[in-house]
């Protein structure tokens, strides 16, 4: 079970999801960015979502203890995790849904720009290009983590494991690499925000068939697995790795 911490309005809301991920639908309620913009502290949070800092700790307070009372499973605590174990479930569970979702998403956003272009032909053409955008830039993003910076990660590990002799990094410092899949993730998080934008935060109009509202509802569970994706590299994995790198 990950080991909680005190909740108030100097802690940051990267350590508060990463000690406690039951704290994550929170922050998607209030649209408060906890993946790219996770250094923030709660009182920077709240001001910045019009929230009393004290309300925003309470409702954060009450996710915790409801799901300390609860019998579901807590999820892995990936500070103590070994990365290898951490970049395994990186790979599996969110690059192998990125890489499933999204050629669903552009087939819907074809099936649904077509039945619908008369009367949001502008705005659903603004979503295809977010989403084509997204997978082109995904794409390529997770193919340089899984070949170059996820393996020196591994490698890195076994050697202070006394495994393997220590990893010849190709990019001088692991820092630099972590500081392009930084800007890459930026970059996929400004999309998120421009989706939610133009979509109204997914606010279906009235003549919405079946397949828009489904179009919808992948396109915020897309949204919420690329939060918890980006959480987990930005906030866990890579300053795991630059701590490891530097030891």
């Amino acid at each position: 079970m990950p080991t909680q911490i005190q909740i108030d309005e100097r802690t940051t809301v990267r350590q508060l999801v990463g000690r406690h991920p039951e704290t994550r639908p929170v922050f998607e309620k209030y649209e408060i960015d906890y993946c790219c913009g996770g250094a923030r502290s709660l009182a920077d949070a709240a001001a910045g979502c019009n929230l009393q800092v004290a309300d925003l700790v309470e409702v954060l307070a009450e996710a915790v203890e409801t799901a300390a009372t609860t019998a579901e499973t807590p999820e892995r605590d990936w500070y103590a995790a070994p990365l290898d174990e951490l970049v395994e479930h990186i790979v599996s569970t969110h690059h192998s849904y990125v890489r499933t979702a999204l050629p669903r998403l552009r087939s819907l956003i074809s099936k649904v720009l077509n039945a619908h272009r008369e009367s949001h032909g502008d705005m659903l053409t603004r979503v295809q290009a977010y989403v084509g955008a997204l997978d082109s830039e995904l794409s390529s993003h997770m193919m340089k983590e899984e070949q170059v910076l996820f393996p020196y990660i591994v490698a890195l590990e076994s050697y202070h494991r006394e495994e393997a002799a220590r990893p010849q990094a190709p990019f001088g410092t692991i820092r630099n690499p972590v500081r392009q899949m930084e800007h890459e993730h930026e970059t996929a998080g400004n999309a998120l925000t421009g989706l939610r934008e133009v979509t109204g935060d997914y606010s279906l109009p009235d003549d919405a068939c079946p397949t828009f509202e489904t179009l919808y509802q992948e396109l915020e569970r897309f949204e919420g697995d690329l939060h918890q994706h980006i959480h987990l590299e930005n906030n866990i994995l890579f300053p795991r790795a630059i701590e490891l790198e530097s030891a």
